[in-house]
């Protein structure tokens, strides 16, 4: 698969291509897997198709089935080497969700007891407030029905 999409303009995709130097974990011929060079903990990992893609509705499922296939291990071995005990497996679409890259990756945190942040930063952390509401039973259906119509 060395024939891939890629963006010139993406600095992932200039990692990938080895024109801007990494902290590589892992490589495949669909999956990269390197340190965050703006970690939010010791070990922040990312892995990203090599195939240039903004977002994870864009990714075929081979190669999103090829980002799934390397997190588990890989983030065992991060946890095995920063010796944390919890992580986040974080993954964001679209800039009102937190993206700061438009090439679709996986984030591998490290987490410790303690290091939440209380209020999101625009571009800057992970916020952890989660002001859960209650579901309309009403409204969940018809959400739910049009979510499973469009999948059919």
């Amino acid at each position: 698969m060395a024939d891939y999409p890629t963006d010139p303009n993406c600095i992932f995709c200039k990692i990938n291509k080895g024109e801007i130097p990494c902290h590589k974990l892992y490589e495949d011929e669909r999956v990269l897997a390197f340190l965050d060079i703006g970690p939010l903990s010791e070990g922040h990992a990312l892995i990203i198709p090599k195939s240039h893609y903004a977002t994870i509705d864009e990714v075929p499922a081979d190669d999103a089935a090829a980002m799934g296939r390397i997190a588990p291990a890989m983030s065992k071995a991060i946890m095995q080497a920063t010796g944390a005990k919890s992580w986040n497996l974080l993954q964001n679409n679209g800039s009102d969700a937190g993206q700061a890259v438009g090439h679709v990756h996986l984030h591998i945190i490290p987490r410790v007891a303690g290091d939440a942040r209380e209020a999101p930063t625009p571009g800057n952390g992970l916020p952890f407030k989660w002001p859960a509401g209650e579901v309309d039973h009403g409204k969940a259906e018809e959400l739910a029905k049009a979510i499973t119509d469009m999948l059919a």
